[in-house]
């Protein structure tokens, strides 16, 4: 079975939700720390004041203690001895309900042996009652003493307890934050890397489109990815062999025709020199004349023809690159040289200007270009004139300008003269006529590379400007 495909659209929200729970997990935890810890503080607050009103109460108690044990072993009453009695209950029961961690367990077998001296001296002969008070008086002092040291060892581990509750909330916060800066750093990774995954298929896309136009046209298209962009792989396959079909049919068309029209075309031209040369009989000057424009005319369609299988020719072989490392200006001068009997029998001036620039290109047909543009600067530009080549590199460009100092283009000419065929209007008087082809090669070649050609506004003359990738 076929593997089912998601969808662009489909793998996109997954990435969304993907980056969306990890955010969204990071803040959840945020938000239980966050709780947790305000859940602890509170208790830690609601323990403190506990402790406190303990340590008050405690005090009171002990203050109550002092109060009733003197006055019952003055007055000798029972009420007053059973308030003392009430009274050390209380304490002793706060002082049981305070927990190791708050109050150390000597302090609080301090407290209650001291409490085991007061209660014995609660207890004697009626003569000793004087003596006993005042002992009781001091010993009440030392357990004041006994409770302000229980009250400043339950401070401290109140104290304690909130540089602890301090630590656990900065230890905290520092985690949180690692978690948080770490889950960022990995949405932003997961979003980087499901950006470049999704765009993968596209740069692919745009890659098999532009092989397309510039027509390599025997390059498999072939896009793996989501569904929907397979889809249009799968489309973009299918024109491709669609142009494959077209252009092999044209191909064909183009080879029939020219076929079928050379053969009639040579029996018009054998016609015609037999004609001219009398074997059917003399002709008068006017019959002369006749057969003189029939003999010009299947020279120009004999050209036209040839022109064509050219074209042709040319347009396959555009699609055909052989790249190579290539020195640009030396490939300039070269075609300069090629050519130095046409510019030097117009007297013309042909400068080279640039800095030598590697690139990657196919030789032979970049040296078709410069050839054909070189060749139509010198059949336009006036005696005496000046045609500069330029090269240059910018931005990973390579461009070559050749400029003339000729009529120029007209402006009725400038939006047809790459077409083929197409001659414009200026033409030179003491020229052959040119077929109308060379400016249309010299743009399949240019297109083949993944360049272009542009005519600038420039005067006098005509500039044409080429960039290619380097």
């Amino acid at each position: 079975m076929k593997r089912r495909r998601s969808s662009f659209q489909q793998l996109l929200l997954v990435g969304f939700l993907l980056i969306a729970a990890l955010l969204g997990g990071i803040a959840l935890r945020a938000v239980f720390t966050f709780d947790h810890l305000m859940a602890q503080s509170a208790g830690f607050q609601a323990r403190a004041l506990e402790l406190t009103a303990a340590v008050q109460s405690l005090a009171e108690r002990s203050a109550n203690m002092e109060r009733a044990s003197r006055q019952s072993l003055i007055l000798n009453d029972a009420p007053l001895r059973q308030r003392f009695e009430e009274s050390s209950r209380e304490a002793r029961a706060i002082l049981d309900g305070l927990l190791p961690a708050d109050l150390p367990p000597p302090e609080a077998d301090r407290w209650r042996a001291q409490y085991k001296v007061l209660r014995g001296l609660m207890d004697g002969p009626p003569e000793t009652v004087l003596e006993r008070e005042r002992t009781l008086a001091a010993e009440f002092r030392d357990l004041e003493a006994i409770n302000s040291t229980i009250a400043q060892q339950v401070q401290q581990a109140i104290a304690k307890r909130n540089l602890a509750l301090t630590a656990q909330l900065e230890a905290s916060r520092n985690n949180l934050t690692r978690q948080v800066i770490g889950t960022i750093a990995l949405a932003v990774a997961l979003a980087i890397a499901f950006g470049i995954w999704l765009a993968r298929p596209f740069k692919r896309l745009e890659k098999a489109i532009v092989g397309l136009g510039e027509n390599r046209l025997q390059d498999v298209i072939d896009i793996q990815g989501p569904s929907d962009v397979h889809r249009v792989g799968q489309q973009l396959e299918w024109l491709r062999l669609r142009l494959t079909e077209l252009d092999a049919d044209k191909a064909r068309f183009l080879r029939h025709i020219s076929h079928e029209l050379k053969t009639p075309l040579a029996a018009l031209r054998e016609g015609v020199s037999l004609l001219e040369d009398g074997v059917t009989g003399e002709l008068n000057p006017n019959q002369q004349e006749v057969a003189r424009i029939l003999h010009q005319n299947t020279l120009a369609l004999q050209s036209q023809i040839e022109a064509l299988l050219r074209f042709n020719a040319a347009a396959f072989e555009a699609r055909q690159l052989r790249r190579e490392k290539t020195d640009l200006l030396q490939l300039l001068e070269e075609q300069v040289d090629a050519q130095q009997l046409q510019w030097r029998a117009h007297n013309l001036k042909v400068r080279i200007e640039g800095e030598p620039v590697t690139a990657r290109v196919d030789a032979a047909k970049i040296g078709t270009v410069v050839a054909n543009l070189l060749s139509n600067a010198i059949r336009f530009s006036p005696a005496g004139g000046i045609i500069v080549l330029k090269l240059s590199s910018e931005d990973g460009l390579v461009r070559i300008d050749i400029r003339d100092h000729g009529p120029g283009i007209a402006g009725a000419d400038r939006a047809r003269v790459f077409e083929p065929f197409y001659r414009g209007q200026r033409q030179p008087t003491d020229a052959v006529r040119g077929t109308g082809i060379g400016l249309s090669i010299v743009q399949e070649y240019i297109a083949a590379h993944g360049g272009q050609i542009r005519l600038l506004s420039d005067n006098p003359g005509a500039h044409f400007q080429v960039e290619i990738p380097a």
